[in-house]
């Protein structure tokens, strides 16, 4: 629970405040954008609710901050922002909430489906998002794009006698996964699910691309919200840089509308805008592995 005592000093005078437990996971800056902001390594409160909508956006990112740094003087109506979640996106996509800290603060998402209910990465296990899930048909599959977002993935396949689906140079993180995807093609898993191996952030990633339209990227990509632009960690690339820029490559073959990341901001953009920005990006990261020519003395 977070301490008034510990409250960082950037923090606007108010309800709301930040602690120095925040592990500067972007969760509140997503949720609550109007409130919170970066200090570089931690959150802050960047200006106090002004009106009701705002008070609710802190709240949902106050409960579920993975490490309970947010504090509020006035909590009487978190348990209401906890009931918006899943927290419906478009089209029946959800963002989960409820971040957990076991995949520091990843965010994970719900796809209601007729054919059964997706849930990508995992949220920590919390009975009442549990029972919201089972309100809408509970959990068929589990996606896990790789092995940093697993969390409850565990808890939550018990609950609901989910299949999880993992790749096989990433089990080692959820080795009871009852699906294994091998090797780099892409693998239709059921129709309108299309898992593509992505290599770079570790060596089994994997995205989920639903309905040609929504794409969970896991830690692969995800929009700049300063430069407003597609973007992809060099610094948080744990095999090899060089074959995450490759599988960025890969990702122009397809058309989508959004990049749904388990890291970083998601974005909706028309899929013209969509291919240009990946465009973008592709030569961007190219350019930088390119060795730079040097003038040779005559």
């Amino acid at each position: 629970m977070a301490e008034r005592a510990r409250s960082v000093a950037e923090n606007a005078p108010g309800a709301f405040f930040v602690d120095s437990t925040c592990i500067d996971c972007d969760t509140c800056r997503q949720l609550a954008p109007a409130t919170f902001a970066d200090a570089g390594d931690h959150s802050y409160v960047r200006l106090q609710p002004r009106d009701q909508s705002d008070t609710r956006a802190a709240l949902r990112a106050l409960v579920s901050c993975p490490t309970a740094s947010i504090g509020a003087e006035d909590k009487r109506g978190a348990a209401m922002a906890a009931d918006d979640f899943p927290l419906e996106l478009d089209r029946h996509v959800y963002y989960c909430g409820f971040n957990s800290e076991k995949s520091f603060g990843g965010n994970s998402y719900f796809v209601d489906d007729p054919a059964g209910n997706w849930l990508i990465d995992s949220p920590r296990y919390v009975e009442r998002l549990a029972s919201r899930f089972e309100d809408l048909g509970g959990i068929r599959y589990i996606f896990l794009t790789h092995r940093d977002d697993v969390a409850d993935a565990e808890k939550w396949a018990a609950r609901f006698g989910a299949t999880r689906i993992i790749h096989r140079l990433e089990l080692k993180a959820q080795p009871g996964a009852e699906w294994v995807i091998d090797g780099y093609d892409p693998v239709e898993l059921v129709p309108g699910f299309l898992a593509i191996p992505t290599p770079g952030h570790t060596r089994g990633h994997t995205v989920l691309l639903y309905q040609d339209c929504f794409l969970f990227t896991g830690d692969h990509l995800s929009w700049d919200r300063t430069d407003l632009c597609l973007s992809a960690s060099r610094d948080y690339c744990w095999y090899s840089w060089r074959d995450q820029v490759e599988s960025l490559g890969k990702l122009q073959n397809y058309s989508f509308e959004w990049v749904l990341p388990g890291h970083g901001q998601r974005v909706q953009l028309s899929r013209a805008q969509m291919r240009r920005e990946m465009a973008r990006l592709v030569d961007r990261e190219l350019c930088h592995q390119r060795p730079r020519m040097t003038s040779v003395p005559t």
